[in-house]
Order: C-alpha cells, then structure tokens, then sequence
C-alpha cells in the first residue's frame, strides 16, 4: 500500500519523518503504556514518542508505526512490547540524587532503625524505582556509614524496576567514573574497587551488594512482598502517572508501612488523594506515616 493511501486510511501525521505516524498510532501506544505500567502520554509527548520508536522500527525492519502497534498488540510481541516500554521509560538517575533525602536517612531514621535491630528487631528499605541501581546502592552506602557491620544486621534493601534490563544492570553494580560524580569521595573510596581489564569502571564492593535484593516489579502491578517497609523510596516516577494512578500508589504505599515510616518522594511530587492524610510532612519531599493511619 502507498504511503499516500495509508495515510488516507490513518489519517495525517503527527510528526514528519521517515514513518508515518498518525494520531491513530500515538492513541494505541498511550493505551498500551498506560495498561501495562500507568504511565500517562499527552499527546504534547507524541514526537518524544516517535523519536525512541523509531529506532525500533528500523531494528526490526518494520515499515509504518500501524505494523509496529500491530505486533506489540500481538501474542508474538511480548518481548517487544517490554522492549517498546523500556524506550519509552526515563531512567535518569545518579548517585545521592537529591541528597537531601539520604542526608535525613542518615540523620533521622538510620540510628534509631539501627538501635532497634540491634535490640532484636528488624528493618527493610525498599528502593521502588531503582532504575540501573544508584539510588539502592547510595541506601546502602548512607546505611553502611552509620552502621558498618550492617551486614550482619537484619537490615535489608529491596530494589525493583520494571526493566528487566536495568535491573540486570543494577545487579552487576558496574559504573564508568564517569557515573559517580555525586558520590562523596569517602564513599567512593570505601565502597567501590577498580574493575580488572576495564579501565574506567569501577564495580561496588560486596558490603553494600549484600544488603540489597534486585527484582522486577511493575509498581501498578501485583505486590508480592507480605512485611513492611521502614523507608520507601518512590522518586520523579509518580510524575508520570496520572491523578487516580498516583493516588492509589500513595495509599498501597501507606499500607506497606508501620507507624512512623518514611517516604521519599520526587522534588517535583506531591502526595495527595485519600492517602494524603495519612501522612505528615518531615523535609523535603519526605512524609512520615502518621500512627493514626495504621490499622
């Protein structure tokens, strides 16, 4: 079929380019994206969308983003459905991004956590979005320094994403030097080694390793975690989710927390919906869950 009748048929393009895409193809992916993981794509994000896509067009040889929907609706593109969510998801992140918040880990919640395990107690941190694993790893290195033998403590971290592909990355804890500008230089010398035969990399040490578990999750999906979570870090990911989508995860997160808990949360979020009164402001884009919420 010519370009000329396709078009005719799927209406104009969105976006100048090599493929055509209409706005009949934006609709189907938005559907699909917000289905399988809650993201919300305006149509303001349709050339963002073309753009990543693209790429995969041409890896797979395919010729119009109407083929391309068609096989990602399909029982054959399950893996390229993941692989189209993966190109649509920003995982922008950075070791201690937002600093404050690990600082108010380190000050506010760690010591007292630390002296409860220590009593015979027990505490878990779960990292929600953890993306190629900065955000997990500075956890455990802010824990690791108030609390060296951490290792031998009933302190665990919780690491998830729903990459499989970052989360496999995560796992290696491998960095290029180029990747750890936001990590304190005392840190960066206790806690990582030079990588043989790769200059430039360095991998994180087996200490802060071992204190963390790497999974795949979809935060929209089913949770099969049973305890609670001390602390909850959920950052710039609620962003891309729309109102109700947001408000049920604050109020799955509140129920996954004990009195007292902590969530962090991006510099540009806000909890709200019926979950907002359960929790109290304690700093910067960081919420303490109030006793009453607690059943």
């Amino acid at each position: 079929m010519s370009a000329q009748a396709v078009m005719k048929r799927s209406g104009p393009a969105m976006v100048d380019g090599e493929f055509l895409f209409t706005e009949t193809d934006f609709r189907r992916i938005a559907a699909m994206v917000h289905g399988d993981a809650g993201i919300a794509l305006p149509e303001t994000k349709a050339t963002l969308v073309y753009s990543r896509l693209a790429k995969r067009l041409r890896a797979l040889g395919i010729a119009s983003f109407n083929d391309y929907c068609a096989l990602v609706a399909g029982q054959d593109g399950v893996d390229e459905r993941q692989k189209m969510l993966a190109s649509l998801t920003t995982n922008v992140t950075r070791f201690f991004r937002e600093p404050h918040h690990f600082d108010h880990l380190r000050r506010e919640l760690l010591p007292q956590l630390v002296a409860s395990v220590r009593a015979g107690g027990k505490a878990r941190i779960w990292s929600s979005a953890c993306s190629s694993g900065q955000e997990p790893y500075s956890i455990a290195m802010t824990l690791l320094s108030v609390a060296p033998d951490a290792a031998n403590l009933d302190i665990k971290i919780l690491a998830t994403d729903i990459d499989p592909n970052v989360v496999r990355e995560a796992r290696a804890g491998i960095y290029s030097t180029s990747l750890l500008s936001g990590m304190p230089e005392d840190l960066r010398k206790r806690w990582t080694q030079a990588v043989p035969g790769r200059p430039g990399y360095v991998e994180i040490a087996d200490e802060a390793k071992a204190l963390i578990t790497f999974n795949e999750l979809n935060l929209i999906g089913e949770w099969p975690m049973k305890g609670r979570f001390d602390a909850i870090f959920c950052r710039n990911v609620a962003i891309y989710f729309d109102d109700d989508t947001q408000a049920r995860l604050w109020s799955r997160f509140a129920g996954m927390m004990p009195p007292e808990g902590r969530l962090y949360i991006g510099h540009s979020e806000r909890v709200a919906g019926p979950a907002a009164g359960s929790f109290t402001p304690d700093g910067i884009t960081t919420y303490r869950l109030t006793r009453e919420a607690v059943r």
